[in-house]
This record gives C-alpha cells, sequence and structure tokens, in this order.
C-alpha cells in the first residue's frame, strides 16, 4: 500500500510536510505515526519530513507497517466478500451478526471473522470497520485495510460523497412516494439502547421513496445524509400519524 507524488512546476509545496498535509490530506496523527516507522521517503531515501522539494522530486508514502491487532480474536467464518483490493475489504453482512466484538458476541462478530481471514492472508493490520450496520441489518460493509484509506472514506462521510443506501419495510403506505425526513435523534431517558425524536437530540436526515406497496406494507429505500443509531427506525415511526395512509 503506497502513494507517490512527483512535484510539478506550478505546485506550491515548500517542504515534504506540505505534501502530506495538502496534497493527501494525511491527518497529523497518521503523520506521527508515519515518521516513527520510517515510511516516508523523498526521492528514494527516508526523509525528515521538514525536508524542502523542488520541481521534479518524488515523495513515497507507504503504508505497509505492520499494526497490532491481538485484542480481537480471530475466529473462521464463510465470509461473503463482495470486493477488495490493496486499499478496501467489503463484506456483506447477514442479519443476526454483530460488527463489533463485545462480551456478548466476544468471538462471533464480523471483525472476527475479517480478523481470521486478515491473518491468512498475512495482513498484519487493525480491523477497521468504515460503516455500521445493526445486528439484524443485513448489506455491505467497508473494512479500510489502513489507517489512511479509513481517513479518506471518513472524509467523504462528512461531505455526503458517500452514500448509504437501504431498503426497509415499514407498516403502512405512504401518502407521498418521495419525501425527507428531518428530525433530531437522542437516546430515550432510562435507555442505553432505544432511540427517539427529541429537540435536543442529534442531526438527523433520511431522504426516503417508496419502491412498492402491499396491501399493508411498504418496501422503501431509505437514503442518509447521517448515521444516527437506529435512525430509519425512529424516523419511520415518527411519521406514522403523518404521513401514512
Amino acid at each position: 500500500m503506497k502513494l507517490e507524488y512527483k512535484i510539478k512546476e506550478n505546485d506550491k509545496f515548500n517542504s515534504v510536510n506540505d505534501v502530506l498535509s495538502n496534497h493527501f490530506n494525511i491527518s497529523s496523527r497518521l503523520h506521527t505515526k508515519l515518521v516513527t516507522n520510517k515510511m516516508v521517503c523523498l526521492n528514494g531515501n527516508v526523509c525528515d519530513t521538514r525536508n524542502s522539494v523542488s520541481i521534479g522530486d518524488i515523495v513515497k508514502i507507504n503504508f505497509d507497517y505492520e499494526e497490532d491487532s491481538t485484542n480481537i480474536v480471530p475466529t473462521k467464518m464463510d465470509l461473503d466478500i463482495v470486493f477488495e483490493d490493496e486499499w478496501l475489504l467489503v463484506v456483506n453482512k447477514p442479519a443476526r451478526i454483530a460488527i463489533h466484538p463485545s462480551i456478548l458476541h466476544y468471538e462471533d462478530s464480523l471483525c472476527n471473522g475479517v480478523k481470521f481471514y486478515f491473518d491468512s492472508i498475512g495482513l498484519k493490520k487493525k480491523i477497521r470497520p468504515v460503516n455500521r450496520l445493526d445486528k439484524n441489518t443485513s448489506g455491505l460493509v467497508v473494512f479500510a485495510k489502513c489507517e489512511y484509506i479509513q481517513e479518506c472514506l471518513i472524509q467523504q462521510m462528512q461531505s455526503n460523497d458517500f452514500i448509504k443506501e437501504y431498503v426497509a419495510i415499514a407498516t403502512g403506505c405512504f401518502e407521498n412516494n418521495k419525501g425527507t425526513i428531518d428530525l433530531p435523534i437522542s437516546r430515550k431517558d432510562g435507555s442505553i439502547i432505544e432511540r427517539c425524536i427529541s429537540e435536543t437530540g442529534q442531526k438527523a436526515i433520511t431522504h426516503y421513496e417508496v419502491l412498492q406497496e402491499f396491501e399493508n406494507y411498504s418496501l422503501v429505500k431509505c437514503t442518509l445524509e447521517t448515521g444516527r443509531t437506529h435512525q430509519i427506525r425512529v424516523h419511520m415511526a415518527s411519521i406514522r400519524s403523518s404521513s401514512f395512509r
């Protein structure tokens, strides 16, 4: 996993640091790790990132340093891998499996399965799921194979370039086939799991489109601008009385 950049005539970079922060948008935290592991080179030589750069210089970054992931138990699973390259692993998660290990799912979460897979291909990296799905929700989960691509994808989420679409079944039929729900969500008093609509909650936006109607159910595509816990369920329930016929 390597990146490189050749300094061009019109570039305004004064140092290797400028290339890392302004061209590759590398965070200060990752920057420190790269320097500590001697993974930044200028014209083929490990360098001090404060070094100046000139036209034609080549800055190369290597992300192949090893990371400790022994906090996750490797568990053999039949992973449904739908895409993989040197930067990403995309897994189709079935329902009834948690993404993250926990007290209740210490060895049987999706991260446990990915840890086993990474071990089998000799990838010594932390397990980094970029997006989250509830235990009972099926769908694609993106795992970043290094911290840099994780940062890139998080930036895409923040700018809404990373689009999250879900298909859900809602009880009842909608008055309008398309709409947007913009209602804040917070944790319900007295519960560590349940969520509810609250004026003091976090901003949450869901766009929905009815794909098909049945006798008393609707198949709905939901596109999320935000990723609050139980967002689709809470938003669908919140418009039950006003937007259903």
